[in-house]
């Protein structure tokens, strides 16, 4: 089963994108549905995940990351000395 829920307004997306969200049965934000995990639910998922937040209930492997949208799982970059004198930080040598 996945849990599904439309963090994002599908306001200002193309029309076909406003439609699967509707086919997920999704009509305001906040809103969650639970679906049968099935390879048409995840393809339906996957046109508009910038959209949404999936869960996985029960086993199975995650759909997409379950936190905020936009949110990286990149970790931050380090700067470099040169780039922190450039931002006006001080450096320490």
């Amino acid at each position: 089963m996945l849990r599904i829920k439309l963090v994002k307004s599908p306001i200002g997306n193309n029309p076909r994108n406003r439609a699967t969200v509707q086919a997920l049965g999704l009509r305001k934000i906040s809103q969650v549905v639970e679906k049968e995990d099935t390879p048409s639910i995840r393809g339906m998922i996957h046109a508009v995940k910038h959209m949404l937040v999936v869960d996985v209930i029960g086993d199975g492997a995650p759909v997409v990351d379950s936190r905020a949208p936009g949110s990286s799982s990149r970790m931050p970059r380090q700067k470099t000395p040169s780039q922190k004198h450039r931002h006006g930080e001080q450096s320490n040598s």
